[in-house]
């Protein structure tokens, strides 16, 4: 077995990127796929929601980043079955600094990855909202990409950039992972810019978006708080019911050998 490692990145914050990224792995477990998620953003959002102080990390992302500590032993489960994460840590905010003279700093988190592909079906990593050395080493890391996309109009900017900036990486560090699907978030359907939104981004990336729509919806944003994911919280929540849908659309996808 060999994991499907995909990297959840937007270089805006407040997109729903860390929502996505806990949720998704969380219903994935539910249907019987072993996942993991990574934390690479020093915010530690995903840390927090999954019950965890980032504070108090001794062993997570930046320690492996380092050189500090194997893969696997920074390895921790969350409440669901089959569901593991890697945690963030404040650490994390200065490596891009400490990276800088390390060789082949680009590739240390796809390094990492080897040791732990064969142990998992699904392999998420939560990227930071900005472009530098962490956000480098998801796209090289990575496989596959799914970029989360508010319904707003600055978005449709912003995803034609991200993808630009994504093809620059793979040019220049020899590693192309394929682009699998916008997703759409926040989506209000009695909001009619919401409606034409999403309606432009399905027309300009024909195929490349996924039908689930992930709704503006007050559970999503309170579970975190709870520290719960949202099939925990609310699983009859439309919030939940989407990404019940965006889990199933991913196992049936059919992904190059």
């Amino acid at each position: 077995m060999s994991a499907r490692i995909i990297s959840i990145c937007n270089n805006k914050g407040g997109v729903g990127k860390t929502t996505t990224a806990h949720n998704i792995g969380a219903f994935l477990s539910a249907l019987g796929k072993k996942t993991l998620l990574i934390d690479l953003d020093p915010q530690a959002n995903a840390t927090l929601a999954l019950g965890l102080d980032p504070q108090t990390i001794e062993s997570g992302v930046y320690h492996i980043l380092t050189g500090g500590i194997l893969p696997e032993e920074a390895v921790r489960k969350t409440n669901i079955f089959g569901f593991d994460f890697i945690p963030s840590s404040l650490d994390l905010a200065a490596a891009t600094v400490e990276l800088v003279d390390i060789k082949d700093r680009e590739y240390l988190l796809e390094k990492a990855l080897k040791r732990l592909s064969s142990h998992y079906d699904f392999i998420f990593i939560d990227s930071p909202p900005s472009l530098d050395i962490l956000t480098v080493n998801s796209i090289v890391g990575a496989k596959e990409i799914i970029i989360p996309i508010q319904c707003e109009y600055f978005a449709l900017q912003g995803l034609s950039q991200l993808l630009s900036t994504i093809d620059l990486v793979s040019n220049n560090l020899g590693r192309r992972p394929e682009f699998i699907g916008a997703l759409l978030t926040m989506y209000d359907r009695r909001n009619r810019l919401s409606r034409e939104i999403a309606k432009i981004i399905r027309r300009d990336f024909p195929g490349h978006v996924f039908d689930a729509v992930i709704p503006r919806n007050i559970t999503l944003a309170e579970a975190p708080g709870k520290r719960k994911t949202i099939l925990e919280f609310a699983p009859l929540s439309q919030g939940a019911k989407a990404y019940r849908q965006l889990a199933q659309e991913l196992i049936n996808r059919k992904t190059e050998p």
